[in-house]
C-alpha cells in the first residue's frame, strides 16, 4: 500500500513539475523546437503585409487562420467596416481566468532601393563581420549551427511577426509535451495597427462581450535597450495635427515679391518656434497640467538601468531637451513633436520664389494625465493668440483677403494612453514567469514612449494590460534592414512558454 501511494506520489509531483517547467526545462524545450520554430518565422514573414495594400493582407488572414485551426482554436473574424480583426480562442477545463494577448500582424511599408539585400519580404541570414557590418551567410547554416548574434533581416521578424511566430513555436512545444494553460487564451490580431488601427476603437466596443478577459498581455515592441528581459506598464497614446500656413495664392518671383508677400514658411516656423523654449520645453500654458511624480515612482523611473551616455552616443547628440532630467523622466510627460515639414523646393529642384504655403505634420504623444481634446484647445488658443485666424479648409479669396494670417488646422486622435500599476496581480504573474525563465527581474518600465492601441481594450473591457517586450532594441523597427537577433528570439519562445504555464 505505502509503495502505491509513493508511485503515486512520484507521478502527481512528475505531473506538477511538467506543467511548471524550470528555467532549464524551458530552455531545453526551446532547443528541441528551435528549428520549427524559425521554420515558422521564415515562412511568416515571407508574406508582404503593407495595410496600405490590402491585398496584401488577406494572404496573412489566412495563413493566421490557418495556422490556428491547425492548432485545434476557435477562429472568428470580427467585423471592422474595413479590413478585420482576428480573434482566436482556446479554452482550458476548469479554467477561471482569461487571458487576451495583443499581437499586429502588418507591418510598415518598404522602400527597396534603401535595404542591403534583394527583397525585403525574403528573410536573410547575416553576422556581424570583424569590420562591423552586416555580411550574409547561407541560411542552411541554421540547420546545424547556431549564434545567438546572428540576426535574420526582413520587413516584420521584429515587429510584429517574430513575437507571434514565437507565441506558436511556444505553444506547440508545450503541447508536444502535454502541456496545457490552466487559464484560457485568447489572442486578438490586428492587421492595420501601422495604419493607426483607426477602426479598432469601434470594433472592440461592437466585440466587448467576444473579447472579456481578466487580463491583457501585448507581445510588442523591443526589450530596454540592456537587453535584459523587460516588462512595460503602459505606453503613450497619440494624437496628430496638420498645420498649413499661407503666402500668395501662387508661388511668386521672389525678386518681384520678396520684401512684399508674407512668407508662409517664415510665418510657420515663427508659429512653431513660439511652441517651445530653447530647452524643448512646451510654453503653451497649462499643456503639462496634472502630471506629478512622487518620490516612489521617481525611483521606479531611476531603477531602469539605462545608460545616458550611451543613448546619447547611439543618437548622436550633445544635448537632450529639458521636459525631465534623463530619458525615462522625459517620457512620463505628453510631447509636440514636428514630424515633417514642407514649403516650395530644395536641393536641385529650389527656385527663387515666395512659396504660396507651408506645411507642418505634428505628432502629440499622450500620457494618461492628458486628455487630447485639452491639448488641442490649448494649442488652438496659442495659435489665434500668435494673430493667426484658425480655418479647417483651404481658405477662400474673401477670406484670404480678410485675415492677414491664416492657419488650416486639421487634427484627430489614434488612441489615449494607458498604464497599469506595478501592484496588480497581472504584473505579479507576469514577473514571475520571467523569474522563472530567466532566474532573475525583469526591468519594470513605467510607461513606454512609443504607441500601441491598447487603451480602447482597457477601457471597453475594464482589464490591466501590460507589454511584455521581447525583440532586441536595434533591430531598425520601421527602417530598411528591420532584423531580430536569434538570441532574442530564443529568449522570446521560452518567455512565452513561461507565461502560458504560470501557475
Amino acid at each position: 500500500m505505502k509503495r502505491n501511494l509513493l508511485l503515486l506520489f512520484f507521478l502527481f509531483s512528475g505531473n506538477l513539475f511538467a506543467q511548471n517547467p524550470d528555467q532549464a526545462a524551458l530552455e531545453n524545450l526551446a532547443d528541441k523546437n528551435w528549428q520549427h520554430g524559425l521554420s515558422l518565422l521564415t515562412e511568416l514573414v515571407s508574406i508582404p503585409n503593407d495595410a496600405a495594400y490590402p491585398e496584401q493582407i488577406k494572404p496573412n488572414i489566412d495563413w493566421c487562420k490557418a495556422q490556428f485551426a491547425s492548432r485545434s482554436f476557435e477562429i472568428q473574424e470580427l467585423e471592422t467596416g474595413g479590413i478585420p480583426l482576428l480573434l482566436v480562442e482556446k479554452k482550458s477545463t476548469g479554467a477561471s481566468q482569461t487571458l487576451l494577448f495583443y499581437v499586429h500582424v502588418d507591418g510598415q511599408a518598404v522602400d527597396r532601393s534603401k535595404w542591403d539585400q534583394d527583397d525585403p519580404y525574403t528573410p536573410v541570414l547575416k553576422e556581424m563581420s570583424t569590420s562591423g557590418e552586416w555580411k550574409t551567410i547561407p541560411m542552411e547554416r541554421l540547420t546545424n549551427e547556431y549564434d545567438a548574434d546572428w540576426r535574420i533581416f526582413a520587413r516584420s521578424t521584429s515587429d510584429d511577426k517574430g513575437p507571434l511566430a514565437m507565441f506558436l513555436t511556444a505553444w506547440d512545444a508545450l503541447s508536444e509535451e502535454g502541456i496545457s494553460p490552466d487559464f484560457n487564451v485568447k489572442l486578438i490580431l490586428d492587421f492595420e495597427e501601422e495604419q493607426g488601427s483607426p477602426l479598432l476603437p469601434v470594433a472592440v466596443k461592437t466585440h466587448r462581450e467576444k473579447l472579456r478577459a481578466d487580463q491583457m498581455i501585448i507581445i510588442d515592441g523591443p526589450r530596454h535597450i540592456s537587453n535584459e528581459p523587460t516588462l512595460t506598464y503602459g505606453a503613450r497614446g497619440i494624437a496628430d495635427m496638420t498645420l498649413t500656413t499661407y503666402g500668395p495664392v501662387v508661388p511668386q518671383h521672389s525678386g518681384h515679391f520678396g520684401n512684399y508677400a508674407p512668407n508662409p514658411a517664415l510665418l510657420l516656423a515663427q508659429l512653431l518656434a513660439s511652441m517651445k523654449d530653447p530647452d524643448g520645453r512646451v510654453v503653451i500654458p497649462g499643456f503639462y497640467d496634472g502630471i506629478t511624480l512622487s518620490e516612489e515612482e521617481k525611483a521606479i523611473l531611476a531603477a531602469v538601468p539605462d545608460d545616458e551616455d550611451a543613448i546619447r552616443d547611439r543618437l548622436q547628440i550633445a544635448r537632450i531637451d529639458q521636459v525631465g532630467s534623463y530619458y525615462q523622466e522625459n517620457i512620463q510627460y505628453p510631447s509636440l513633436n514636428i514630424r515633417g515639414m514642407s514649403s516650395a523646393w530644395v536641393g536641385k529642384e529650389t527656385r527663387t520664389i515666395v512659396p504660396a504655403t507651408a506645411l507642418a505634420e505634428i505628432d502629440i504623444r499622450l500620457v494618461p494625465e492628458s486628455d487630447p481634446n485639452r491639448l488641442f484647445q490649448l494649442i488652438e488658443t496659442h495659435i489665434e493668440n500668435q494673430g493667426f485666424t484658425i480655418l479647417d479648409h483651404e481658405p477662400s479669396k474673401e477670406e484670404r483677403m480678410k485675415y492677414p494670417k491664416i492657419a488650416q488646422l486639421n487634427k484627430s486622435i489614434s488612441y489615449v494612453a494607458f498604464r497599469t500599476s506595478m501592484d496588480s496581480d497581472a504584473a505579479a504573474l507576469l514577473r514571475a514567469a520571467m523569474q522563472r525563465a530567466f532566474g532573475k527581474q525583469p526591468v519594470q518600465i513605467r510607461i513606454s514612449g512609443g504607441s500601441v492601441p491598447i487603451s480602447p481594450f482597457v477601457e471597453a473591457l475594464n482589464i490591466p494590460a501590460i507589454t511584455v517586450p521581447t525583440v532586441n532594441a536595434d533591430n531598425n523597427q520601421h527602417s530598411p534592414n528591420e532584423n531580430i537577433r536569434l538570441g532574442n528570439y530564443k529568449d522570446g519562445i521560452i518567455t512565452m512558454m513561461a507565461i502560458l504555464t504560470q501557475k
